[in-house]
């Protein structure tokens, strides 16, 4: 009797167990392995610098004036379009025709006490040499006319610094360009006594503006003239503009310990939309290579378990094949038509974070495994981007 209860009790066990292993190899939750990849496939790898900046006209001259006065006439104003030699404002000058009146007349008198005394000097000369007068009485008459000779040249001088300053008394615009900004008024004192007033700032052209960036010191190095630029301005939401490198800067800005350097770019203003102080974000190109083979970056980085491995290739009765990348080298994980897995040693050119250059090793159009492991199969995604899952069957084939 003990052995009959014995009996049905392992039948029941047998049974137990069969309906376990149904469950893990049939059940919802059965273990599968999943390769996910992705395809190599030719692309564009870029990279770049973002930086904020100041749009500003390529040439801005600040006009100023060298003498003192009052402010006359004013015959420009703001946005003003202006030639080169083009009158632009006049100080007073009743006292600086004064001092050239002064000037001329004591000029005049220079040059008549020069004449006086060269004919005193002549004639001095004449009696020396006739021994007639001293050495002394000569050396008198020649001082005095050396003396003269020196004032003349003194006073021509004076007479030509105060007609230059008649002439400083007439503001005329250096440049071919359009009033920035005018910063003085009819009726007004400037006083240059100590330094130049600046009376109006003119751009030579608007058509043509940059934009001065300040690019962070861990971007610098990338940086290059002739790189190309985008940028965007608050004023036109959606709108982007293009630029050119032209310059980078080697004197650094340092402020609150942050160092940057100032890149200058170049951008085209035809339609004038672009406006002087405008504040630009930038997206400089530091690397642009178009239509070349690439693999994405999660690719790269990924690298089978051993173990799982070896259990895909052991269920399709595979075996794979492995390389050792050398220093310039990495290895991708390939999945093939016939399911294998197989380790190829790969040379790799720029990345910019997403996409990887692939110089040699595969193909475009094969499918890179980043991801292989075990999950149920209620997990699973048989289609997409999911690669040949498999689960390990009972023996007699699938359950009808």
């Amino acid at each position: 009797m003990k052995n009959k209860k014995k009996i049905i009790i392992g039948s029941i066990v047998l049974v137990g167990l069969a309906i376990a292993a149904f469950s893990f190899f049939k059940g919802e939750d059965a273990i599968i392995i999943e390769a996910k990849t992705v395809v190599a496939k030719t692309a564009n790898v870029t990279t770049m610098v973002t930086a904020t900046g100041t749009i500003e006209p390529i040439n801005q001259v600040d006009v100023g004036t060298q003498v003192s006065g009052v402010v006359e006439k004013v015959l420009v104003d703001y946005n003003s379009e202006v030639k080169e030699g083009q009158l632009i404002a006049e100080l007073d000058k009743t006292n600086l025709k004064a001092s050239l009146t002064q000037a001329q007349a004591s000029y005049d008198n220079a040059v008549s006490q020069r004449n006086y005394t060269q004919t005193i000097y002549e004639r001095q000369k004449t009696l020396f040499n006739n021994q007639v007068i001293s050495k002394s009485d000569f050396d008198d008459a020649e001082y005095s006319y050396q003396t003269a000779k020196g004032t003349v040249t003194q006073r021509l001088s004076d007479l030509q610094s105060a007609r230059t300053n008649l002439g400083y008394a007439n503001i005329y615009s250096p440049i071919d360009g359009v009033v920035l900004s005018r910063d003085i008024d009819e009726g007004q004192t400037v006083a240059a006594s100590y330094s130049t007033p600046t009376l109006f700032t003119i751009a030579q052209d608007l058509k043509q503006m940059q934009v001065e960036a300040d690019v962070d010191e861990a971007d610098i190095g990338s940086v290059k003239e002739g790189q190309r630029v985008e940028f965007t301005v608050d004023a036109y939401i959606g709108e982007t503009f293009n630029g050119e490198v032209t310059q980078v800067r080697l004197d650094p800005t340092v402020t609150s310990n942050v160092v940057t350097y100032t890149v200058v770019i170049k951008a085209d203003n035809e339609d004038l939309k672009l406006k002087p102080g405008l504040t630009a974000t930038i997206s400089i190109f530091t690397l642009e290579l178009n239509d070349v083979l690439t693999a994405e970056a999660k690719a790269i980085n990924f690298k089978p378990e051993t173990e799982t491995l070896a259990t895909y290739n052991a269920h399709h009765n595979l075996q794979s094949g492995t390389t050792s990348a050398s220093a310039d080298s990495k290895t991708l994980w390939v999945l093939g038509k016939d399911r294998s897995i197989t380790e190829k040693t790969v040379t790799l050119g720029a990345s910019d974070g997403v996409n990887v250059q692939i110089l040699s090793g595969i193909n475009e159009g094969d499918k890179l495994v980043y991801s292989l492991k075990g999950v149920s199969k209620s997990e699973a995604n048989p289609a997409g981007t999911s690669e040949s899952p498999f689960m390990p069957q009972r023996p007699g084939g699938k359950k009808k």
